[in-house]
């Protein structure tokens, strides 16, 4: 059954708990709810993080047709901007949306991203990867900058190349977790190149040839989040701190798959506490 039928019956899908999504904010590697932000923003940025992560759930974890749910999803989407949404995180996106006069198309994008995911369990070159990212991940950091009251062509522009790596640096730390849902985010030509295959992934062992596949794949989330670090000197105050939290929270990330000398096959590499700290201290430093 198709969302205009659901919606015409009333009948809403079991969807995920509201208090379960928003109970991840915390596990999360870059935490949208910066404790540097005022109240006021960080409401805004938890009701935009509960249908991201919806969104993803649905997506990901979701029992029975995900892509009935998703049409779903997007007809409530509509009935934010149009009418009364129904799932109880799409009525708190909706006071959000029309407080901050957020357009309705990077959310639309988050949805086709997890429709994608139904359909495409590989991608052939980076440049499809990249593709992708800009539907799963960029629309997250153009909603941030609406929120911020910063969202301009050339802040989104550095905003979809921070957005991008760390978007890339949760594929690499979740290869495995990946592979077991039937997805595989690495570049198959750059798997070909250093004669890596699915098999060697789902061994759990990280050979040297997968290694340096890796040291590849991170250089390049590397270089993304340096591209878009300049967007932290476009801001002022609280704003310009919480994304250059972002982007030490990807730098430090990176740097633990690193120190575990890219095994990400064994287990999923986090960094300390003080790491992260770290990372923050230099990021600022250094001006982005």
């Amino acid at each position: 059954m198709r969302a205009a039928e659901l919606h015409h019956f009333n009948t809403r899908p079991a969807m995920p708990a509201a208090a379960a999504v928003l109970a991840q904010a915390g596990a999360e590697n870059f935490p949208v709810a910066s404790r540097l932000l005022p109240r006021r923003e960080r409401e805004h940025l938890l009701a935009v993080y509960g249908f991201a992560r919806l969104v993803d759930d649905v997506g990901d974890e979701a029992q029975g047709d995900r892509l009935a749910l998703l049409d779903w999803l997007e007809a409530d989407l509509e009935r934010v901007y149009d009418g009364e949404p129904e799932h109880p995180l799409m009525r708190r996106l909706a006071a959000t949306v029309r407080e901050l006069s957020i357009p309705a198309g990077p959310f639309r994008r988050l949805i086709e991203a997890n429709r994608q995911d139904q359909r495409v369990g590989s991608y052939r070159t980076i440049d499809e990867l990249m593709a992708y990212c800009e539907l799963s991940a960029n629309p997250v950091g153009e909603i941030v900058l609406h929120v911020f009251g910063a969202a301009d062509d050339e802040r989104v522009r550095l905003s979809d190349a921070v957005c991008s790596g760390l978007q890339l640096t949760e594929h690499w730390q979740d290869v495995a977790e990946d592979l077991a849902r039937g997805r595989v985010y690495l570049p198959e030509e750059d798997m070909e190149r250093f004669g890596v295959t699915r098999d060697d992934l789902a061994s759990g062992r990280a050979t040297p040839a997968f290694r340096e596949l890796m040291e590849l794949e991170v250089a390049r989330a590397r270089a993304l989040l340096s591209q878009g670090a300049p967007l932290i000197r476009t801001l002022r105050g609280r704003p310009a701190l919480a994304v250059a939290a972002f982007v030490a929270g990807g730098r430090s990330a990176l740097g633990a798959i690193e120190r575990a000398g890219y095994d990400v096959l064994s287990g999923t590499p986090r960094p300390s506490r003080a790491r992260r700290l770290a990372s923050l201290l230099t990021t600022l430093v250094r001006g982005g």
